[in-house]
């Protein structure tokens, strides 16, 4: 009993002072390696302890105490090219967004701690960078008076609950909390312009809540008592983070700026099927569709303590996103014994919420396609992790993990060409090209 405190105090620190960072759009898909490798196409599967984001209701089948953590290297460009010819490029702050994007996630079944009548309950916590965006362009281009840089280091805390009903269905729920850290970037979101030569600068931070809720249905399972088919549904509210801060001039404070960043709330169904899973192998195939409501970002008007205010509306769109994903999976080959090992790949399709009236380069909203390729491996008891840990067993008077497993994927987003035409600062208006990149990286402890 002590030795599990002491594995969840130590997993707790890992959960709560990771590195994390700004992402490089107005929503950060990839929030787990395994995910990510199958184009975030996750939410039926949810079998590791990523499900306190992508289905609460899956770490119903997580045992034990476990521990996972992540990082993401994000990089790539936007080009703008003006209806005269003239060109700009902005990037996520440098080749790398810097501080990376991460995510960690700590989960324990309770019947791990003796408490047998409530091993059917199983509780987490996560701490994500779920939305947010770090871009800057040359303080002289053509849409500087719109903007020469922004970031949103906003962060989630996740504290979780999953309840296994039966054999065939469980339920989750959960909190969603936003806020900002000190630690991370300026602590605050930021927008700066440069109009007339002066230079403009909107900040502000707060915090605001939403709430998760979640099912996972599993109407068929092997001899084993592994699922061959699940379905997964997941809503996650709207939320409020109400903005204070101020409006510096030349960083001179002239006032007191204050305005609701306004979350949507998200509708997610999804599939999964094993055409094969035995002991010694295992293939999925999973489809995932959400909703993400982003009709409730209207307006992002900013209220000035001097009087009046700056009239920033949105007028966004609910639009829908398709994720397929597949993974096969080697357990305890002959070839790497005490191992398993796992390829993935997946495509992922995300519609543009943003029409062209109210379209700002801060946001780099473009319609794409991204591809994903990933790998995973598990060194499981008598296997030795990177050729020096051992996994499983004791080591002296140390608590050591039953299970040591890493994780990595690599997306491409490919972005289709953009026009903005008619929007309300015409130096918006032109041709807008994106890529981005990036890999993501995970460890994984099973105690």
């Amino acid at each position: 009993m002590g030795v599990v405190r002491c594995l969840l105090a130590l997993a707790l620190l890992l959960v709560l002072c990771p590195p994390l960072g700004h992402a490089q759009g107005v929503r950060f898909q990839p929030q787990s390696a395994t995910a990510a490798g199958q184009g975030n196409a996750f939410s039926a599967q949810a079998d590791d302890p990523s499900a306190i984001h992508y289905n609460p209701a899956g770490l119903t089948q997580v045992d034990g105490v476990q521990v996972l953590s992540g990082t993401t290297l994000v990089g790539g460009s936007v080009k703008f090219t003006s209806p005269t010819g003239i060109d700009s490029r902005g990037d996520f702050g440098g080749s790398v967004a810097l501080p990376p994007p991460s995510y960690s996630y700590l989960s324990a079944n309770l019947g791990a701690f003796g408490w047998n009548s409530l091993s059917n309950v199983t509780v987490g916590l996560g701490l994500t960078s779920p939305f947010g965006l770090n871009i800057r362009y040359p303080m002289d281009g053509p849409f500087s008076s719109a903007v020469t840089s922004a970031a949103l280091p906003l962060i989630d805390i996740k504290p979780t609950m999953a309840y296994k009903i039966n054999n065939q269905l469980a339920i989750g729920v959960g909190a969603d909390i936003y806020t900002f850290a000190s630690f991370l970037g300026q602590g605050h979101v930021e927008q700066k312009q440069s109009i007339g030569g002066a230079s403009f600068e909107l900040n502000g931070n707060g915090t605001g809540a939403g709430a998760n809720f979640s099912l996972l249905y599993t109407p068929l399972r092997n001899s084993d008592d592994k699922p061959i088919a699940s379905i997964g549904l997941v809503y996650r509210t709207q939320a409020v983070v109400p903005l204070n801060g101020s409006l510096l001039i030349n960083g001179t404070k002239v006032a007191d700026a204050s305005t609701n960043l306004v979350l949507p709330e998200i509708y997610t169904g999804a599939i999964a099927i094993w055409p094969v899973r035995t002991r010694e192998r295992e293939w999925k195939l999973e489809l995932d569709v959400e909703y993400v409501g982003w009709k409730s970002n209207r307006d992002l008007d900013v209220h000035l303590s001097s009087g009046g205010g700056i009239l920033q509306p949105q007028q966004w769109k609910t639009v829908p996103l398709v994720a397929i994903g597949t993974e096969y999976k080697w357990l305890d080959p002959a070839w790497f014994p005490r191992w398993d090992v796992a390829v993935r790949s997946g495509y992922t399709r995300t519609e543009d919420p943003v029409p062209d009236r109210t379209y700002n380069p801060a946001v780099a909203s473009l319609p794409a396609h991204t591809i994903s390729i990933g790998a995973g491996f598990l060194c499981k008891e008598g296997g030795r992790f990177l050729g020096m840990m051992m996994c499983g067993g004791q080591q002296g008077s140390m608590p050591w993990p039953k299970a040591i497993g890493f994780d990595v994927a690599f997306q491409e987003w490919l972005y289709e060409p953009r026009t903005v035409a008619g929007n309300l600062n015409p130096t918006v208006n032109g041709n807008y090209h994106a890529h981005i990149h990036l890999g993501t990286f995970s460890f994984k402890f099973m105690f």
